[in-house]
């Protein structure tokens, strides 16, 4: 059986928009589902000083090392004591691709906290973290 005029045009009408559908369909489902399936979250291997750690103040090195590589140029170091700021670093790029590593000039006795904002270069989201120390009296 041939089709019939009536049919031709609905077939022509309701194929763009079944098209155009299944299109929008697949955007959204892309979209949704991209960046969950690509980006996953980091984890923290390794800390130095590690978590509430007693340490002396000459040159003291500070490194996180991550599961997967990290962006060096988005990530930073952040050393406090109580509220203030002791010291801002850019992390070295010259290190292993999963870890963020500073120097820091002899820091004077007291509680201190190493934070860190990281951004994986498989575009993770930014991932914040931090570990508390102790910078022992004695040299």
């Amino acid at each position: 059986m041939a089709p019939t005029a009536i049919d031709r045009r609905l077939y022509v009408e309701v194929q763009p928009m079944a098209l155009r559908l299944l299109v929008l369909l697949g955007l959204l489902t892309s979209l949704t589902m991209a960046p969950g399936a690509r980006a996953q979250t980091i984890k923290v291997l390794e800390t130095s000083p590690v978590d509430h750690a007693t340490i002396s103040g000459t040159s003291t090195a500070f490194f996180v090392r991550f599961d997967k590589p990290v962006d060096h140029i988005r990530s930073r170091l952040v050393v406090t004591r109580g509220s203030q700021v002791v010291a801002n670093f850019q992390p070295r790029y010259n290190t292993e691709p999963n870890l963020l590593f500073a120097r820091a000039p002899t820091l004077p006795a007291g509680e201190y906290a190493l934070h860190w904002s990281v951004k994986a270069l498989d575009g993770a989201d930014i991932v914040q973290g931090e570990v508390f120390f102790t910078v022992s009296g004695s040299r």
